[in-house]
């Protein structure tokens, strides 16, 4: 039977990053599933349904990021016949693929870091 120490090879690293300004958190990971959301899915309503949260709360993250940030990043047409319809604007693009970036860097560069530190030894010979 194994014990939970034996199960080196199971291992994983995982790591969380956010950009914080002026000390307070502004953007991660949830914050960029949530702006790619809304690009996919074209509208803020048909994101809430995506991400299972509510319209207000989509809202709020996105004021909150909008006035931290000090740009507009998503463009918003109001309903109407037609639907309302939301676009990122070209400042949310950039934002999200600067952010793509250095999290897929580090995600290689922690795991390279993990797999130095916690690659199990050779075993060792019996001198016996």
């Amino acid at each position: 039977m194994k014990s939970k120490a034996d199960k080196t090879s199971e291992l994983r690293a995982r790591s969380k990053v956010w950009l914080e300004l002026d000390g307070e958190p502004v953007f991660g990971d949830g914050k960029a599933d949530l702006l790619e959301t809304i690009d996919k899915a074209g509208s803020l309503r048909a994101a809430c349904d995506v991400l299972g949260i509510s319209y207000r709360t989509l809202w709020r993250r996105l004021r909150i990021m909008e006035d931290r940030f000090g740009v507009s990043l998503v463009a918003r047409r109001v309903g109407g016949a037609d639907g309302g319809a939301s676009q990122l604007t070209d400042a949310a693009v950039q934002l999200l693929d600067q952010y793509r970036r250095f999290r897929d860097g580090l995600n290689g560069i922690v795991d390279k870091r993990f797999a130095e530190v916690f690659t199990p030894p050779p075993p060792r010979k019996n001198d016996g």
